[in-house]
């Protein structure tokens, strides 16, 4: 790096910072927006409070009179029952018949307590069920809780004339699935025969889990199974409604590591899906909220099936919770892991995780796995990245042979002939110009395969490595108290370190390329230094493990190429080449050269009736 450009990204830097200094708010401006802000607080409690006030009334007229069938279970007190396994604690309310909680006994939370899903008013579902003369909203009764034991409860709504409606809940062993069945039994006289559907109201506040908000928002969103079709997803952006008109497998309230899945065995319908942001601070990240329905007997013949996930988003473990769901259907529950597009998505299922499981297997910390996943990755993509180098080496080599091509046509008219002149040397040492690119192409999937899994993989949740405390969140060895344009209130070492790597790994591409006085190529070089800095400023929110991944990579890249340049010596290379040359009888030109060749006479082509006809002018 030269004196300028270190001058200049120092400069850069300058200007960043001092530009968040310069515009930090004083003592008296960060008291008028506390102000503001809390005002702005206080207008919406008062309107929350409205809004509950109102629908508190309308759930007040909406109470069965003392003629109802249900009458009686609409007065009650609220109790709770708890069915758990080795993996998940259930709570149940009477009132709804609903959980009311989900507890992940193998997870904490950012307060090193075991980690809570939903709780009390996070979470709401109602079954509303239309009958002849009055309507079933399930959330407005109490239910009885009977057939309790470990892992069962049946919530039995009763009626006067000795009918029932029964929810009936079975928690499977060693599992994050929850069956889920809705019978009637001695309710033909309530509902109309024409009676099949029942509605289904599911929301919950989607809570904050992770240590970054803004990093844990991309990978939050409300998600969808159309059936037989691939899996599709709200906005994670923004506020999002949408009517979906295909019936649906499931829907899924998921947050970046964990999911509230919804499931029917005869598919949702008529849903309306919606997700609205939190505002940043709240401990929320969305509100979700899912209005559909699905499939009802009201002769009690046949049950309505349906089931739960609450759990994480482990690729594996919602593979396997597909065998513990409906016979007939593939639910492609691991979707919620998104691995990227299909391509990369393939080389992550069948070889980043495995690989990333084989290593984990033997009980190292996560940041020596990430290191070993790295150099193994490294080590496979070798061949191509030797095979990349040493077409740029025969570049070089060929280089004082070029410059006599370049001297013997200075002016800017010349241009093809030079160009043509160039692809004849190269056509003669059997070297093309492309030769580089196609393998570093081919390196590309593997590479981003890592983009992604990373941010993904549960497995870094919480874990430590080096300075960085948790390396599915920034590390943040360096804050500080108020806010800078750009980069926050931290600085992510392992960010900062990848970004100097890449900025040295340019650095050595452009030495090798030689791209030579072109000003063109002068302003794609300064790109490559730019894009570093840009790097630096969009991943310093990012997950220290993916930064931890790149600064790696870059740094075996660096070691690799100072290996390979060790290895190389250009002068014999020359040599060779000279050995290897062919006289044009002996030429063959490949599709790609070809191609280039084409285009060259096509350009001539145009270039002499452009010059015939400005010929013709004078």
């Amino acid at each position: 790096m030269d004196k300028n450009t270190l001058v200049g990204f120092v400069l850069i830097g300058a200007v960043i910072v001092g530009f968040g200094i310069y515009n930090r708010p004083s003592q008296e401006e960060r008291a008028r927006a506390q102000h503001y802000q809390d005002s702005i607080q206080q207008v919406i409690k008062q309107q929350e409070k409205v809004q509950e006030q109102k629908a508190a009334a309308a759930i007040e007229a909406a109470r069965p009179d003392s003629s109802s069938l249900f009458f009686q279970s609409a007065q009650g007190t609220e109790q709770f029952t708890v069915l758990e396994n080795d993996l998940v604690q259930l709570t149940f309310s009477n009132k709804g018949g609903r959980v009311s909680k989900a507890m992940l006994k193998e997870y904490k939370d950012q307060q090193k307590q075991p980690l809570v899903l939903f709780d009390g008013k996070d979470a709401s579902i109602s079954f509303g069920f239309e009958g002849k003369n009055e309507n079933i909203l399930s959330d407005q009764m109490y239910f009885e809780a009977t057939n309790v034991t470990d892992s069962t409860v049946t919530m039995r709504l009763n009626a006067a004339n000795g009918g029932h409606l029964d929810f009936n809940y079975r928690l499977l062993p060693n599992s994050y699935m929850v069956d889920f069945t809705i019978q009637a039994s001695g309710l033909q006289n309530f509902f109309s025969p024409s009676t099949k559907t029942m509605s289904i109201e599911w929301k919950q506040r989607a809570r904050q889990m992770e240590k970054g908000y803004n990093f844990e928002q991309r990978y939050t969103s409300l998600t969808y199974k159309p059936v037989d079709e691939s899996f599709d997803y709200l906005s994670e952006t923004k506020d999002a409604q949408e009517t979906v008109p295909e019936a649906l497998d499931w829907v899924a309230f998921k947050n970046q590591y964990f999911s509230c899945v919804f499931m029917a065995e005869q598919n949702f319908n008529n849903a309306t899906l919606e997700s609205k942001m939190e505002e940043k601070g709240s401990g929320y990240m969305k509100n979700y909220s899912a209005d559909m329905k699905t499939a009802f007997d009201p002769t009690g013949a046949k049950a309505s099936h349906m089931q739960f996930y609450f759990g994480p988003n482990h690729f594996k473990t919602l593979l396997a919770s597909n065998d513990l769901s409906f016979k007939d259907k593939d639910q492609e529950l691991e979707d919620l892991v998104y691995l990227g597009w299909p391509i990369i998505r393939l080389i992550n299922r069948w070889f980043t995780i495995n690989l990333f499981d084989w290593l984990s297997g033997w009980g190292l910390s996560m940041g020596m796995v990430i290191l070993l996943m790295t150099i193994i990755v490294k080590i496979l993509v070798l061949p191509t990245t030797w095979k990349s180098f040493i077409s740029s080496a025969k570049m070089r080599a060929l280089k004082p042979y070029v410059d006599k091509i370049n001297a013997k046509y200075p002016k800017q008219e010349d241009a093809l002939k030079k160009q043509q002149e160039t692809m004849a040397l190269y056509r003669q040492y059997n070297v093309s110009p492309m030769g580089g690119c196609l393998p570093m192409l081919l390196q590309t999937p593997v590479f981003m395969a890592l983009f992604f899994f990373v941010p993904n993989a549960i497995e870094l949740r919480q874990q430590g490595f080096l300075w960085a405390t948790d390396l599915s969140a920034y590390d943040d060895l360096i804050s500080w108290s108020y806010h800078i344009p750009l980069l926050g209130n931290h600085l992510s070492l392992f960010c900062l370190l990848f970004s100097i790597t890449t900025v040295l790994n340019q650095i050595i591409m452009m030495k090798q390329q030689d791209m030579g006085n072109n000003p063109q190529m002068a302003a794609m070089k300064w790109m490559m230094y730019i894009m570093p800095v840009m790097f630096f400023f969009i991943f310093n929110d990012y997950a220290s493990g993916l930064s931890y991944y790149y600064f790696i990579s870059g740094l075996i890249g660096i070691i690799t190429m100072w290996i390979m340049r060790r290895m190389t010596d250009e002068k014999k290379l020359l040599a060779q080449l000279e050995a290897n040359k062919k006289e044009p009888s002996q030429q063959k030109t490949s599709g790609l050269m070809a191609k280039l060749e084409a285009l060259q006479k096509e350009q001539e082509r145009l270039q002499k009736e452009r010059q015939e006809h400005m010929n013709k002018k004078k």
